[in-house]
């Protein structure tokens, strides 16, 4: 049975940092990518940041610079560093791995950032 389990996220003021991780297991085909989400209230699910198996990776351009993806292949976890953080990235923040034919979701994580 495959697990996603995130952690960290919380509330933070503007300017501050979080980082969020996102552990997986029981996944049996090969990790293709991982990357994060996001989605705000009334707002569609949209792209955060993404690394493919290869190492290439891909950022909205509302967070380059501030946002850093990185991976730890041994734990089967991806991180997100977000720093210099924005009241407007205040969202749900989700995992996602791509691995085979299958897409995994993490069960999101709330980031709230106060002006």
């Amino acid at each position: 049975q495959v697990q996603l389990v995130e952690s960290g996220g919380g509330l933070v003021r503007a300017g501050g940092s979080l980082r969020v991780s996102c552990a997986v297991s029981g996944i049996k085909f090969w990790i293709n990518a991982m990357g994060w989400y996001r989605q705000a209230p009334g707002k569609q699910r949209e792209l955060v940041a993404a690394i493919t198996g290869g190492g290439s990776l891909n950022y909205a351009d509302s967070v380059k610079g501030r946002f850093t993806i990185s991976r730890d292949n041994a734990k089967k976890t991806v991180y997100l560093q977000m720093n210099s953080l924005k009241p407007e990235d205040t969202a749900v923040y989700y995992c996602h791995f791509v691995a085979g034919p299958e897409n995994y979701w993490g069960q999101g994580t709330q980031v709230t950032v106060s002006s």
